[in-house]
Protein backbone atom coordinates (compact mmCIF):
# COMPACT_ATOMS: atom_id res chain seq x y z
CA UNK A 1 0.00 0.00 0.00
CA UNK A 2 0.98 3.26 -0.53
CA UNK A 3 1.44 6.21 2.24
CA UNK A 4 -0.95 8.71 0.66
CA UNK A 5 -4.19 9.90 0.80
CA UNK A 6 -6.08 10.27 -2.53
CA UNK A 7 -9.19 12.81 -3.25
CA UNK A 8 -11.04 12.94 -6.88
CA UNK A 9 -13.31 15.29 -7.44
CA UNK A 10 -16.19 13.59 -7.25
CA UNK A 11 -15.65 13.68 -3.63
CA UNK A 12 -14.25 10.42 -3.18
CA UNK A 13 -11.13 9.64 -1.00
CA UNK A 14 -8.89 6.59 -0.78
CA UNK A 15 -6.38 6.13 2.19
CA UNK A 16 -3.46 4.07 1.90
CA UNK A 17 -4.28 2.97 -1.79
CA UNK A 18 -2.83 0.02 -3.64
CA UNK A 19 -0.85 0.52 -6.65
CA UNK A 20 -3.29 -1.00 -8.82
CA UNK A 21 -6.37 0.82 -7.56
CA UNK A 22 -4.05 4.22 -7.86
CA UNK A 23 -3.58 3.16 -11.39
CA UNK A 24 -7.07 2.50 -12.47
CA UNK A 25 -8.11 6.26 -10.94
CA UNK A 26 -5.63 7.81 -13.16
CA UNK A 27 -7.30 5.95 -15.80
CA UNK A 28 -11.05 7.02 -15.17
CA UNK A 29 -10.64 9.74 -14.75
CA UNK A 30 -11.64 12.39 -17.46
CA UNK A 31 -15.24 12.40 -17.68
CA UNK A 32 -17.62 15.46 -16.38
CA UNK A 33 -17.42 16.18 -12.54
CA UNK A 34 -14.32 13.21 -12.36
CA UNK A 35 -11.50 14.65 -13.78
CA UNK A 36 -9.22 15.28 -11.64
CA UNK A 37 -6.97 13.92 -8.49
CA UNK A 38 -5.45 14.91 -5.57
CA UNK A 39 -2.80 12.89 -3.83
CA UNK A 40 -1.31 14.40 -0.23
CA UNK A 41 1.11 12.46 2.15
CA UNK A 42 0.36 10.39 5.27
CA UNK A 43 0.40 12.36 7.13
CA UNK A 44 -0.64 15.64 5.30
CA UNK A 45 2.36 18.20 5.17
CA UNK A 46 1.45 21.74 4.07
CA UNK A 47 2.10 22.08 0.60
CA UNK A 48 3.12 19.18 -0.54
CA UNK A 49 0.93 17.07 -3.06
CA UNK A 50 0.93 15.70 -6.70
CA UNK A 51 -2.35 16.32 -8.70
CA UNK A 52 -3.14 14.92 -11.79
CA UNK A 53 -6.00 16.12 -14.36
CA UNK A 54 -7.15 15.06 -17.75
CA UNK A 55 -9.63 16.00 -20.33
CA UNK A 56 -10.65 13.82 -22.66
CA UNK A 57 -8.67 14.15 -26.06
CA UNK A 58 -6.50 16.73 -24.53
CA UNK A 59 -4.29 14.61 -22.48
CA UNK A 60 -3.05 14.80 -18.81
CA UNK A 61 -1.68 17.39 -16.99
CA UNK A 62 0.43 16.19 -14.01
CA UNK A 63 1.73 18.65 -10.94
CA UNK A 64 3.71 18.90 -8.03
CA UNK A 65 4.57 21.23 -4.92
CA UNK A 66 7.33 20.23 -2.99
CA UNK A 67 6.51 23.43 -0.24
CA UNK A 68 8.71 25.95 -2.12
CA UNK A 69 7.59 25.61 -5.94
CA UNK A 70 5.20 24.37 -8.02
CA UNK A 71 6.00 22.23 -11.11
CA UNK A 72 3.85 21.62 -13.87
CA UNK A 73 4.37 19.26 -17.10
CA UNK A 74 1.74 17.63 -19.43
CA UNK A 75 1.54 14.50 -20.95
CA UNK A 76 -0.57 12.85 -23.75
CA UNK A 77 -3.65 11.08 -23.28
CA UNK A 78 -2.39 7.73 -23.70
CA UNK A 79 0.39 7.90 -21.26
CA UNK A 80 -1.99 6.94 -18.20
CA UNK A 81 0.55 4.84 -16.91
CA UNK A 82 3.63 7.43 -16.88
CA UNK A 83 1.11 10.23 -14.94
CA UNK A 84 0.99 6.60 -12.39
CA UNK A 85 4.57 5.81 -12.51
CA UNK A 86 5.36 8.87 -11.34
CA UNK A 87 2.94 9.40 -8.70
CA UNK A 88 3.47 6.23 -6.98
CA UNK A 89 7.65 7.29 -6.85
CA UNK A 90 6.54 10.67 -5.32
CA UNK A 91 4.31 8.17 -2.99
CA UNK A 92 7.15 5.88 -2.18
CA UNK A 93 9.51 9.08 -1.86
CA UNK A 94 11.85 7.77 -4.84
CA UNK A 95 15.08 9.45 -5.74
CA UNK A 96 14.73 10.74 -8.88
CA UNK A 97 10.88 10.05 -9.36
CA UNK A 98 10.34 13.11 -11.29
CA UNK A 99 13.21 12.41 -13.50
CA UNK A 100 12.73 12.59 -17.92
CA UNK A 101 9.23 14.85 -17.56
CA UNK A 102 9.31 17.97 -18.65
CA UNK A 103 8.76 20.51 -15.69
CA UNK A 104 8.30 23.74 -15.38
CA UNK A 105 7.78 26.22 -13.09
CA UNK A 106 4.43 27.87 -12.56
CA UNK A 107 4.67 31.25 -10.54
CA UNK A 108 2.29 31.95 -8.12
CA UNK A 109 1.53 34.96 -6.42
CA UNK A 110 3.51 35.96 -3.20
CA UNK A 111 0.96 35.05 -0.26
CA UNK A 112 0.11 37.77 1.59
CA UNK A 113 1.95 38.73 4.99
CA UNK A 114 0.83 37.22 8.16
CA UNK A 115 0.74 39.92 11.30
CA UNK A 116 2.28 38.11 14.03
CA UNK A 117 0.52 36.95 17.36
CA UNK A 118 0.76 39.21 20.36
CA UNK A 119 3.23 37.07 22.31
CA UNK A 120 0.60 36.00 25.19
CA UNK A 121 -2.08 35.05 22.72
CA UNK A 122 0.90 33.09 20.71
CA UNK A 123 1.84 30.76 23.70
CA UNK A 124 -2.21 30.41 24.58
CA UNK A 125 -2.97 29.09 21.25
CA UNK A 126 0.23 26.88 20.67
CA UNK A 127 -0.56 25.52 24.12
CA UNK A 128 -3.71 24.59 23.13
CA UNK A 129 -2.98 23.43 19.34
CA UNK A 130 -0.03 20.92 21.29
CA UNK A 131 -2.62 19.42 23.71
CA UNK A 132 -4.87 18.41 20.79
CA UNK A 133 -2.17 17.69 19.10
CA UNK A 134 -0.93 14.86 21.71
CA UNK A 135 -4.76 13.58 21.13
CA UNK A 136 -3.73 12.97 17.64
CA UNK A 137 -7.37 12.76 15.85
CA UNK A 138 -8.04 16.02 14.08
CA UNK A 139 -6.45 16.38 10.59
CA UNK A 140 -4.76 19.99 9.67
CA UNK A 141 -7.85 21.52 8.77
CA UNK A 142 -10.17 21.02 11.88
CA UNK A 143 -6.85 21.94 13.69
CA UNK A 144 -6.96 25.18 12.39
CA UNK A 145 -10.65 25.73 13.03
CA UNK A 146 -10.11 24.92 16.15
CA UNK A 147 -7.28 27.42 17.01
CA UNK A 148 -9.22 30.34 14.80
CA UNK A 149 -12.22 29.54 17.14
CA UNK A 150 -10.73 28.59 20.48
CA UNK A 151 -10.10 32.41 22.14
CA UNK A 152 -13.25 34.06 20.44
CA UNK A 153 -15.37 36.17 22.86
CA UNK A 154 -18.33 37.59 21.65
CA UNK A 155 -16.95 39.86 18.57
CA UNK A 156 -13.68 39.51 19.74
CA UNK A 157 -11.80 37.03 17.42
CA UNK A 158 -7.69 36.92 18.61
CA UNK A 159 -6.39 34.71 16.02
CA UNK A 160 -7.16 35.24 12.05
CA UNK A 161 -7.72 31.93 10.08
CA UNK A 162 -4.26 32.51 8.59
CA UNK A 163 -2.45 33.12 12.14
CA UNK A 164 -4.14 30.06 12.98
CA UNK A 165 -3.49 27.95 9.75
CA UNK A 166 0.59 29.55 9.95
CA UNK A 167 0.43 28.48 13.75
CA UNK A 168 -1.26 25.26 13.21
CA UNK A 169 1.47 23.79 10.40
CA UNK A 170 4.51 24.92 12.08
CA UNK A 171 3.45 22.88 15.31
CA UNK A 172 1.97 19.94 12.94
CA UNK A 173 5.23 19.93 11.07
CA UNK A 174 7.07 19.51 14.13
CA UNK A 175 5.41 16.76 15.55
CA UNK A 176 5.36 14.80 12.22
CA UNK A 177 9.38 14.96 12.67
CA UNK A 178 8.98 13.64 16.56
CA UNK A 179 6.74 10.44 15.11
CA UNK A 180 9.18 9.97 12.56
CA UNK A 181 11.45 9.02 15.06
CA UNK A 182 9.23 6.66 17.08
CA UNK A 183 9.76 2.71 16.64
CA UNK A 184 7.47 -0.06 16.75
CA UNK A 185 3.72 -0.50 17.99
CA UNK A 186 2.61 2.43 19.74
CA UNK A 187 -0.35 2.35 22.42
CA UNK A 188 -2.62 4.23 20.25
CA UNK A 189 -2.28 1.48 17.34
CA UNK A 190 -2.74 -1.64 20.05
CA UNK A 191 -6.17 0.13 21.47
CA UNK A 192 -7.00 0.62 17.79
CA UNK A 193 -5.81 -3.25 17.17
CA UNK A 194 -8.53 -4.19 20.07
CA UNK A 195 -11.01 -2.05 18.50
CA UNK A 196 -10.87 -3.45 15.22
CA UNK A 197 -11.21 -6.84 16.77
CA UNK A 198 -13.92 -5.95 18.66
CA UNK A 199 -16.18 -4.57 15.94
CA UNK A 200 -15.56 -8.03 14.44
CA UNK A 201 -16.82 -9.84 16.60
CA UNK A 202 -20.69 -7.58 17.12
CA UNK A 203 -19.28 -4.89 19.19
CA UNK A 204 -19.25 -1.07 17.83
CA UNK A 205 -16.06 0.17 18.45
CA UNK A 206 -15.44 3.70 18.46
CA UNK A 207 -12.41 6.02 19.22
CA UNK A 208 -12.90 9.55 20.19
CA UNK A 209 -16.51 9.44 20.38
CA UNK A 210 -18.54 12.15 20.91
CA UNK A 211 -18.19 15.05 22.96
CA UNK A 212 -18.90 12.99 26.79
CA UNK A 213 -20.54 9.92 28.36
CA UNK A 214 -23.76 11.12 27.58
CA UNK A 215 -23.79 12.04 24.03
CA UNK A 216 -22.39 8.64 23.29
CA UNK A 217 -24.26 6.16 25.23
CA UNK A 218 -27.14 8.38 22.94
CA UNK A 219 -25.49 7.98 19.77
CA UNK A 220 -22.92 4.63 19.87
CA UNK A 221 -27.16 2.17 18.87
CA UNK A 222 -26.75 4.26 15.16
CA UNK A 223 -22.96 4.08 14.87
CA UNK A 224 -22.74 0.55 14.15
CA UNK A 225 -24.48 -2.04 12.25
CA UNK A 226 -27.98 -2.73 13.08
CA UNK A 227 -26.89 -6.60 14.03
CA UNK A 228 -24.34 -5.52 16.24
CA UNK A 229 -25.11 -7.05 20.48
CA UNK A 230 -22.86 -4.35 21.86
CA UNK A 231 -21.01 -1.34 22.04
CA UNK A 232 -17.35 0.37 23.83
CA UNK A 233 -16.71 3.80 23.15
CA UNK A 234 -14.45 6.45 24.51
CA UNK A 235 -15.29 10.60 24.20
CA UNK A 236 -13.26 13.58 23.51
CA UNK A 237 -13.05 14.31 27.12
CA UNK A 238 -11.41 11.04 27.93
CA UNK A 239 -9.00 11.29 25.16
CA UNK A 240 -8.03 15.03 26.68
CA UNK A 241 -7.11 12.95 30.11
CA UNK A 242 -5.73 10.01 28.54
CA UNK A 243 -2.89 12.41 27.28
CA UNK A 244 -1.82 13.94 30.99
CA UNK A 245 -2.63 10.83 32.94
CA UNK A 246 -1.93 7.49 31.05
CA UNK A 247 -5.67 5.89 32.01
CA UNK A 248 -8.43 5.71 29.41
CA UNK A 249 -11.62 5.44 30.89
CA UNK A 250 -14.01 3.06 28.16
CA UNK A 251 -17.56 3.05 28.16
CA UNK A 252 -19.50 -0.43 26.90
CA UNK A 253 -22.89 -2.13 26.88
CA UNK A 254 -24.88 -4.50 25.72
CA UNK A 255 -28.13 -3.88 23.18
CA UNK A 256 -29.74 -5.98 25.58
CA UNK A 257 -30.24 -4.19 28.59
CA UNK A 258 -29.54 -6.35 31.34
CA UNK A 259 -26.66 -6.34 34.14
CA UNK A 260 -25.56 -9.85 33.30
CA UNK A 261 -24.99 -9.19 29.38
CA UNK A 262 -23.61 -5.86 29.96
CA UNK A 263 -21.24 -7.49 31.84
CA UNK A 264 -20.10 -10.20 29.20
CA UNK A 265 -19.47 -7.36 26.49
CA UNK A 266 -16.93 -6.23 29.76
CA UNK A 267 -15.67 -9.18 29.30
CA UNK A 268 -15.15 -9.59 26.34
CA UNK A 269 -13.70 -6.06 25.86
CA UNK A 270 -11.12 -6.68 28.29
CA UNK A 271 -9.90 -10.14 26.66
CA UNK A 272 -9.52 -7.84 23.39
CA UNK A 273 -7.53 -5.11 24.98
CA UNK A 274 -5.15 -8.00 27.15
CA UNK A 275 -5.02 -9.67 23.70
CA UNK A 276 -3.54 -6.10 21.88
CA UNK A 277 -0.84 -6.10 25.06
CA UNK A 278 -2.84 -3.61 27.01
CA UNK A 279 -3.33 -3.30 30.34
CA UNK A 280 -6.77 -3.12 32.19
CA UNK A 281 -8.49 -2.34 35.55
CA UNK A 282 -12.15 -3.15 36.04
CA UNK A 283 -14.47 -4.63 38.85
CA UNK A 284 -16.09 -7.02 36.88
CA UNK A 285 -19.55 -5.59 37.38
CA UNK A 286 -21.84 -3.77 34.91
CA UNK A 287 -21.75 -0.71 36.83
CA UNK A 288 -18.23 0.02 36.16
CA UNK A 289 -16.21 1.56 33.21
CA UNK A 290 -13.20 -0.40 32.10
CA UNK A 291 -9.78 1.47 32.71
CA UNK A 292 -6.90 1.03 30.35
CA UNK A 293 -4.10 1.69 32.36
CA UNK A 294 -0.11 3.18 31.57
CA UNK A 295 -0.67 3.91 28.44
CA UNK A 296 2.29 6.08 26.42
CA UNK A 297 -0.36 7.85 24.61
CA UNK A 298 1.48 8.78 21.54
CA UNK A 299 -1.09 8.65 18.43
CA UNK A 300 0.60 9.35 15.00
CA UNK A 301 -1.13 12.11 12.98
CA UNK A 302 -2.37 10.72 9.75
CA UNK A 303 -4.55 13.51 8.50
Amino acid sequence: MLEIKVKTENRQEYVRISPGDLAALVARIGAAGDEFLVCQRIPDLPDVFVQTARTAGEGYVLEHHDGRGLFHTDLGDDEAGRVTAAIEGWARQEDGWDAGLDWERVELPAPAAVPELPADVRQKAEEYVQGLLAQGYLARAALTEAAEEWLVDGDLRPVSRAQAAQLVDRLWVERVREQAGWQGTTDPERLAQAFTALDGIGITARENFTCCRGCGLAEIWDAGPQDARGFVFFHSQCTESVTGHGELTLYYGGFECTPEYTAAIGREVVAALGASGLRTRWTGSADDAIHVQDLDWRRRLVG
